[in-house]
């Protein structure tokens, strides 16, 4: 089907207009709660554990007759839900239901204690063993490679001839900057409260293999990256899926472009609700509350984070890799120096919160499901914070400046440990070693909020430093809608290239929804859309690891020869080969 570039463009503002009218009738209004208790854990980033889709399901078909019938999007998110969080032990694994203080609870009815079922969701279990398989198939790439990695960013082997738009630390940057945020400040706090500290534990395990995952994807966005007409580069799951099954032939043909346009669908999805909209909702809510600012103040706080975002996203891959190198650093690094004051001044306790957080990994955990509801909570908590396995990272290091596939995977890999390991684990200790995390007045009642748990654990050594986290909820906020735009628009230009090409001509069109897209999200309550939204980066991790193990064979001999190269000293820095060519000049 061939389309003229004006018709194409035409299809795509129609097709953007009738999903924005769908979202714009779907959401809820203020005061609603989302379509099921597994939506609502979903969109905060809360475990599943023990929130069944069948029980979602039962609920909101026993809900009360007067309450309003659930939107078409909140049933498509609950049908969702059912397919991506079904059970895989099919309800085989139970454990006497105790309460925070260990006691037994009680059925009033039978006067038996009650039996706890303990799922362990698809979705998860994929996340987590696709991440172990890349870890053993690359070797440990994580271990082995890391102190090369940290040489890469440094700049050591840049060189600006290569190919590319961005240089290996603007491209991390610009990728870290879509997964340090809401997680790692509210996140944290809401998966110890529900997995208990030991959660904490598992999230740094499964970081530690979700490294390589990363590793894996962005090292296939760099094989397989398409470089367009105005000299920008596109890249990502959609990408190397799609191109990569088709050098493979066959019945892989049509797989890999159903998978990649499963994976560009999803991202347009994901960049406009919890991408842009989540995080101008929760920039709102933050503000508003922390500095008592007035009714309005949403609309001038949506219209002034749109006007932020549009002056970044209109200049490109290269001004928002500008914009985050100099971010990024510096809210993680004001991040960690906060939670550092606040450990340090409590320095007494901390070998008994890390104890604690290693005991409970493991036993003592009957509350928050045993020791498989606790391992659940870790990897799930790990998927939203770092998105390794999901592939969004891919998009941005397909632009680095580099002729080494296997070096930019290097970088990539890092990201989760900066993330997880490093900046969650902060708030982990600030929230454990302050003992906000079992405080009744923050974890008893509804609506748990994560934020409010980690502000008051900082607030117990420095009482104005709610403000100053509510100010770095903002930045956090900012930095991850700079980088899903990008991440939407190469899902778009990669859709609309099928149509004559007509991707990257059109692709103002989606920058322009998504800057209208902030004020939508700064003014309203859009729970369904943003539920969607959640539901959507989820299922990015499906095509994706599918993709990249039938792919990983195609990795391994360039791993193999990277690392050869490195470790027999033949692999030069920028430095040592520009001194090289300048003696032969000589």
């Amino acid at each position: 089907m061939r389309l003229r570039p004006i018709y194409s463009v035409l299809l795509a503002a129609a097709c953007t207009l009738i999903v924005a009218s769908l979202s714009v009738t779907a959401y809820a209004q203020p005061g609603e709660a989302s379509a099921t208790p597994a939506a609502s854990a979903v969109a905060s980033g809360e475990p599943a554990t023990g929130t069944t889709p069948d029980a979602a399901a039962a609920s909101a078909e026993g809900a009360d007759e007067h309450a309003e019938e659930p939107s078409l999007l909140g049933r498509f998110n609950v049908q969702m839900l059912k397919l991506l969080f079904f059970d895989v032990t099919g309800g085989a694994v139970t454990i006497d239901a105790v309460d925070r203080d260990g006691n037994p609870v009680i059925d009033p009815k039978t006067g038996a204690q009650t039996v706890r079922t303990i799922e362990f969701p698809f979705l998860v279990l994929v996340l987590m063993l696709g991440a172990i398989f890349f870890t053993f198939w690359y070797r440990f790439i994580n271990i082995r490679g890391f102190k090369h990695a940290i040489d890469v960013i440094r700049g050591k082997y840049d060189n600006p001839d290569d190919e590319g738009e961005i240089s290996h630390f603007r491209a991390l940057t610009s990728a870290l900057s879509a997964t340090v945020g809401l997680g790692n400040i509210a996140g944290v706090a809401v998966a110890i409260v529900k997995g208990g500290p030991g959660a904490v534990v598992w999230m740094m395990v499964i970081a530690s293999f979700g490294m390589t995952a990363k590793f894996s994807s962005c090292t296939l966005a760099q094989m397989y990256r398409k470089v367009n007409a105005d000299g920008s580069i596109s890249g990502g799951p959609m990408y190397y899926i799609d191109l990569g099954l088709k050098k493979l032939g066959g019945p892989w043909i049509p797989l890999g472009k159903g998978l990649g346009i499963m994976w560009a669908v999803m991202v347009m999805g994901a960049a406009l609700g919890g991408g842009n909209m989540f995080q101008s909702n929760q920039t709102v809510e933050a503000l508003t509350t922390t500095f008592d600012l007035g009714p309005d103040a949403d609309w001038v706080i949506g219209f002034g984070m749109a006007s932020f975002v549009a002056a970044i996203i209109l200049g490109g891959i290269k001004r928002i890799g500008a914009a985050t190198s100099k971010i990024v650093p510096t809210m993680v690094g004001v991040y960690v120096l906060a939670s550092l004051v606040v450990i340090v001044l409590n320095l007494s306790e901390l070998p008994a919160a890390v104890a604690l957080m290693f005991k409970m990994a493991f036993s003592q955990n009957a509350f928050f499901g045993g020791l498989m509801g606790v391992i659940v909570t870790g990897v799930q908590r790990a998927a939203f914070s770092n998105e390794a396995g999901i592939g969004s990272a891919a998009v941005a290091h397909a632009a680095a400046k580099t002729d080494e596939p296997v070096r930019e995977g290097m970088v990539a890999m890092v990201g989760p440990f900066i993330d997880t390991i490093l900046v969650c684990s902060m708030t982990a200790l600030v929230v454990i070693i302050t003992g906000k995390w079992a405080d009744p007045t923050l974890v008893g009642g509804e609506g748990l909020k994560g934020a409010a748990i980690t502000a008051a654990a900082f607030g117990t050594v420095m009482p104005w430093f709610p403000h100053v986290l509510s100010v770095s909820i903002a930045l956090f906020a900012y930095s991850t809608m700079i980088s899903w735009c990008y991440y939407g628009e190469r899902g778009w230009i990669y859709l609309l290239d099928h149509f004559n090409g007509a991707g990257l001509k059109s692709v103002i069109v989606f920058r322009i929804v998504f800057v209208a897209a902030v004020v939508v999200g700064a003014v309203n309550k859009l729970e369904d859309v943003l539920v969607f939204s959640d539901v959507m980066i989820l299922s990015m991790a499906f095509p994706n690891i599918i993709g990249s193990v039938i792919l990983a064979p195609k990795v391994l001999p360039l791993v193999r020869d990277y690392w050869g190269r490195y470790t027999s000293g033949a692999m030069k820095t920028y430095a040592e080969l520009k001194a090289a060519n300048a003696g032969k000049a000589d």
